[in-house]
């Protein structure tokens, strides 16, 4: 049964089947031999999504920056910043399910993917678009002297989207586990001494929350 609810007004959330079957507007999609690519308009959309595999296909976004978006300069930094600030966003989440396996006498947990979603954010909406300005203008203190690594995370979303869309409706028998529900920007300073770089010191993450 497809899935296409929305958390509010601010995000979507689409099964990948549904997805494809039936792409959004500024949306088209070409059937290959081994997969699909999928097109989008890029002055109305950024897609975030890494090649993947789905029903045994690969699903390739075309023209996609992938998951995490790397910046070398500052132009490119500000180029990234705006398009945050004014598309609709597109990710690749998956909804898993956690087992135990017992191997060596010693319990592992494996996480089993049981579905992917196409999940959209606009990053225009006023009220992302604050926390999107906010959260890099306080975890970026100079992008022009210092490399950083960043997560836009949305788990938090994602984890009360499937409370009211998914377990609510019995179609998820356990709470999922949520993978790859965020984004990373990552800018590389070509300065001599990026200490904080070197010591692990510029990894930030901020939540983005639609409610």
């Amino acid at each position: 049964m497809p899935v296409n609810k929305q958390s509010g007004s601010r995000m979507r959330v689409t099964e990948v089947e549904e997805f494809v079957r039936n792409p959004p507007p500024g949306f088209s999609v070409e059937t290959l031999g081994s997969g699909y690519r999928v097109r989008c308009n890029e002055e109305k959309s950024l897609v975030l999504i890494d090649d993947f595999q789905s029903c045994g296909k690969k699903i390739v976004f075309h023209n996609s920056l992938g998951r995490k978006v790397k910046m070398h300069n500052l132009w490119e930094y500000s180029s990234t910043r705006k398009s945050l600030l004014s598309k609709e966003i597109y990710l690749l989440i998956s909804a898993c399910e956690e087992q135990s396996s017992v191997s060596n006498k010693k319990a592992a947990r494996e996480l089993s993917v049981e579905k992917q979603y196409v999940v959209c954010i606009d990053g225009n909406e006023p009220f992302t678009k604050w926390q999107l300005e906010r959260g890099m203008d306080g975890t970026i203190s100079s992008v022009a002297g210092e490399s950083y690594r960043v997560d836009i995370d949305l788990t938090e979303e994602m984890e009360s989207w499937a409370a009211k869309n998914l377990i609510s409706d019995d179609l998820m028998k356990v709470k999922p586990v949520w993978r790859d529900a965020s984004f990373t920007l990552k800018y590389y300073s070509d300065a001599l001494f990026d200490f904080p770089h070197w010591l692990g010191f510029s990894k930030r993450i901020f939540k983005l929350r639609m409610t």
